[in-house]
């Protein structure tokens, strides 16, 4: 009697931990790593345990393959599925990014959806060739992943609705000149320059890091003759913690801090 192996498929999202960095990679190579709904629903599981975590800091997104992301499956979307979950929206990440940092790492095609997945991380590191668009309108769809209105808030309104027009990529090197990107490396090494802003973010206090982003990202429709109060809830929490006592004692023992997260 004969028996066939088993075939044990590779996970779409494949996760690993790197001395509190949380690593998320797309594994979807021959398809540009288009997302999917079995994916979109591994990202979410992922963020959701990285905010759980306290020894996790920070999360790093990319793709394997050489490509980031060609946004969703077309194929999988004509036949009705959907690259989303009900709590963070598409690609699990988009409606409801996590509270710790996520850095995106990108080599290759960024495209649609894929592009707002970069849009909603906070720090991105990219390859030479990356390209990023948001070509939804020569499709016939719309860039309802938050890039409508994620996209003008990062650029001026002509260049935003250039890309939102026409659907026509534009390179890495113009995306960084448009602040859209923190560095550009040669090509293999995004990994590696995510890593470096990680690691760089890790060693921080964690409950500095996560209002420091918390702030940050949920200011902007402030009126700042509201700014500073608003901002007190979130930020006496911080200066009254171990964490800020710690920082302290270390400055002036002329050591390295030991957070606690508290």
């Amino acid at each position: 009697m004969s028996h066939e192996p088993d075939v044990h498929p590779e996970p779409e999202i494949v996760t690993s931990e790197h001395d509190g960095i949380l690593l998320l990679e797309i594994n979807r190579p021959r398809q540009r790593n288009a997302m999917t709904r079995s994916a979109a629903r591994a990202i979410a599981d992922a963020l959701t345990r990285l905010d759980a975590e306290p020894g996790l800091r920070v999360a790093i997104l990319t793709g394997r393959g050489g490509n980031f992301c060609a946004g969703m499956d077309l194929k999988r979307f004509a036949a009705g599925e959907r690259a989303a979950t009900a709590e963070r929206g598409f690609a699990g990440l988009v409606e409801a990014p996590p509270a710790k940092p996520i850095i995106a790492a990108v080599e290759g095609w960024a495209l649609g959806g894929g592009f707002e997945m970069v849009l909603a991380c906070d720090l991105v590191t990219a390859g030479a060739s990356a390209r990023f668009g948001l070509p939804e309108v020569k499709r016939g769809l719309l860039a309802r992943g938050g890039g409508m209105f994620r996209l003008p808030r990062r650029l001026p309104q002509a260049i935003a609705l250039e890309m939102l027009l026409t659907g026509d990529p534009i390179s890495a090197e113009r995306a960084n000149g448009l602040g859209l990107l923190n560095t550009v490396v040669a090509d293999g090494q995004a990994i590696d320059a995510a890593f470096d802003l990680a690691r760089r973010i890790s060693a921080n206090a964690p409950l500095s890091v996560a209002a420091s982003k918390s702030i940050a990202t949920g200011s902007a429709d402030w009126p700042l003759s509201e700014a500073f109060e608003r901002q007190r809830s979130l930020s006496e929490v911080v200066f009254a913690s171990q964490d800020a006592k710690e920082g302290a004692t270390a400055f002036a023992e002329k050591r390295s801090p030991v957070w606690k997260g508290r």
